[in-house]
């Protein structure tokens, strides 16, 4: 899926075969442009965390909360295009403890590359009007870290203030060996699917990322079901069509499921219309994702 600027929504999309691109607001979803839905349709969790499940973040013990330098106003802001560099790497970037915090910027954000370090983007509310959750996969001296969107396994640090902490119940963990796609609540396997994924040297990327936000499908071909863009993007942006150029990786349906347990997309992951029904029913934007080769032991479901 792509996001150009405000000015792209009536940029003529063209679909090949399996990333998402979505012009500004507009998804082009495995190759055609379409608006992203601005409100989930999914059932919003409560604003205290009724979760029984400890958070998997953990916070450091009690330290000084090192200062947050001044943020240049000409900083890039973090959008649908690829993220801005100098961000760190995700240490965790296979692990697949589930994330279960949010964080929501209530208003323009700085985001650093440690905690007291340098400011190197800003985050706002949203991106192309769809409201931005990102998983907090770390927490250190009052700061924490969370998932860049627009960005493979890395991370942006923000300091106390700015955001709200929204509960995050599920978790899908993919399995790229065995082309299976399985949904967790609350730590535990709820359904498996098989899935299709990317074809060579347009791999479906390994490592953590989650669901930035849900759009119309712009073609039959995605059979009719609304599709989740992830925050994550193709490994080599240069491999993929053309058309599909700083396009996001998708979740979605297809026509037909004849290429089910195949590497056959542009990098989306790929699965049946009734699976993908659950999954926009039932597991909110900002939840985490994380593809991996396989799991140590397959999932209850499998």
């Amino acid at each position: 899926m792509r996001f150009d600027r405000m000015s792209s929504y009536r940029r003529r999309a063209v679909w090949v075969g399996a990333a998402i691109a979505v012009p500004a607001l507009l998804v082009a979803a495995l190759l055609v442009g379409q608006a992203l839905t601005p409100q989930s349709t999914s059932p919003d969790l409560p604003a205290a965390a009724s979760d029984p499940t400890p958070s998997s973040v953990e916070q450091s013990p009690e330290e000084s909360v090192p200062a947050a330098a001044p943020a240049p106003a000409g900083l890039p802001v973090v959008d649908y295009d690829p993220a801005p560099g100098g961000f760190p790497v995700d240490p965790g970037a296979m692990d697949t403890t589930p994330l279960t915090e949010g964080a929501h910027p209530t208003k323009r954000i700085a985001a650093y590359d440690a905690p007291g370090g340098r400011p190197r983007a800003f985050l706002e509310p949203t991106i192309s009007g769809v409201d931005l959750t990102m998983p907090i996969a770390e927490r250190r001296a009052g700061w924490v870290a969370v998932l860049l969107p627009s960005a493979n396994r890395r991370l942006a640090w923000l300091p106390p203030g700015g955001f709200d902490t929204v509960p995050l119940r599920d978790q899908i963990v993919v399995e790229r060996k065995v082309h299976r796609l399985t949904w967790y609540r609350a730590g535990k396997a709820v359904r498996s699917w098989e899935v299709s994924l990317g074809q060579s040297g347009q791999d479906t990327p390994l490592g953590r990322t989650f669901i930035l936000g849900r759009t119309p499908p712009p073609e039959e071909v995605y059979g009719g079901v609304d599709i989740y863009a992830l925050g994550a993007v193709p490994d080599d942006p240069e491999s993929v069509p053309a058309s599909l150029r700083g396009a996001h990786i998708g979740v979605h349906s297809w026509h037909n499921d004849d290429e089910l347990g195949e590497n056959t997309t542009n990098g989306c992951i790929r699965l049946t219309r009734s699976g993908q029904r659950e999954l926009l029913a039932e597991v909110r934007p900002g939840s985490s994702v994380v593809v991996v080769d396989k799991l140590p032991t397959p999932p209850p479901t499998a």
